[in-house]
């Protein structure tokens, strides 16, 4: 039997750094009020010349370095990411061009926070039927510019940042098992309007554009909604049973979980995960205190991280779990 295997990872970081004290000084709040809701102390902030696209590049080239693969190897490029540079080409296809890779299959995936997993499962399936032999698999985000400054209650809660990892195929185990699901009904508590392709005055000739403009520019907002406490439920309720579906599986009966990489959104919503799972906070990689929540690129970001730190050791069993916008949410059991 074949499975894909993460043989590599990367990551990166914007060299700028926002602490909740800067953001004090920009709208009504405090390092204490940031931290005892979210956990959050810091964020990376991409600079102008930053994009989706040039981050997963750095990340991409480190993860396929830590494989030992050339460009030239991978198959397989997908892309998460809720903020591309580009309607089209595809972010994948940017990397794809400048990390020098052959004529290959590239494409992106929007699932919001969830993308990454989304992501991995398809390219866990490219592999196991022998379509792939090597897949680079990204989140890149640059949520900062989703944001809307001047809310308190979004805009604190967002870093800028990508992670990635090469999937390879394997004789030993790697991905055991994904799951995905989504619940396009709740959309509209978490969102963020796209003006440009909103905005059909542009588009229908036929209309009185002086009267309806501003009709049309009233109902939309280019920046992140969300209804906190709604999510906040929706999260744990979710994730809760996506928690037991995986205790209850008899495949993963006799697979201890050593750590939990989760989505790092919200520090309560990733406590109440683990204690559902019975694992102490010891056993989660944590990096929400100074990543934010930069969607996608989260737990590529977090696996990244605790792999070069030494925490995550081959052999180890890995549970990833994500909730996002769509709403969408799943998880990846991995033998790392």
């Amino acid at each position: 039997m074949s499975y894909s295997k993460i043989v590599g990872t990367g990551s990166y970081l914007p060299p700028k750094i926002m602490t909740n004290e800067q953001w004090s000084d920009l709208v009504d709040t405090s390092h204490e009020w940031i931290v005892e809701r979210t956990g959050i102390e810091s964020r990376h902030i991409a600079d102008s010349d930053e994009t989706a696209a040039g981050m997963a590049v750095k990340a991409a080239q480190k993860a396929l370095d830590a494989a030992n693969l050339k460009a030239q190897d991978i198959q397989l490029i997908i892309v998460a990411t809720a903020t591309p540079d580009y309607v089209f080409p595809s972010t994948a296809c940017v990397v794809q061009k400048y990390l020098n890779i052959p004529v290959t299959i590239a494409f992106d995936v929007q699932a919001a926070c969830t993308g990454f997993i989304y992501a991995l499962s398809i390219a866990d399936q490219f592999i196991k039927n022998n379509q792939v032999q090597n897949a680079l698999v990204i989140g890149t985000e640059v949520m900062s510019r989703l944001v809307d400054w001047s809310d308190r209650n979004t805009c604190v809660l967002f870093g800028d940042g990508a992670g990635a990892v090469v999937l390879q195929k394997s004789g030993t185990p790697g991905i055991l098992q994904t799951k995905l699901y989504a619940d396009g009904h709740l959309g509209s508590l978490l969102a963020a309007d796209n003006l440009h392709m909103a905005d059909t005055t542009r588009h229908l000739p036929q209309l009185n554009v002086t009267q309806n403009k501003g009709k049309f520019i009233e109902e939309l907002y280019p920046f992140i909604r969300m209804k906190g406490q709604h999510v906040f439920k929706a999260a744990v309720s979710r994730l809760g049973e996506l928690v037991k579906e995986i205790q209850s599986d008899p495949a993963l009966s006799n697979e201890p979980i050593d750590w939990l990489v989760p989505h790092q959104a919200n520090h309560r919503i990733i406590q109440a995960t683990a204690d559902k799972l019975g694992l102490s906070m010891e056993k989660v990689i944590l990096t929400v205190a100074h990543h934010a929540n930069t969607s996608s690129a989260s737990i590529p970001l977090a696996l990244d991280t605790a792999i070069r730190d030494g925490r995550i050791q081959p052999g180890q069993n890995l549970l990833f779990e994500a909730f996002g916008a769509g709403l969408t949410w799943g998880s990846a059991f991995v033998k790392y």
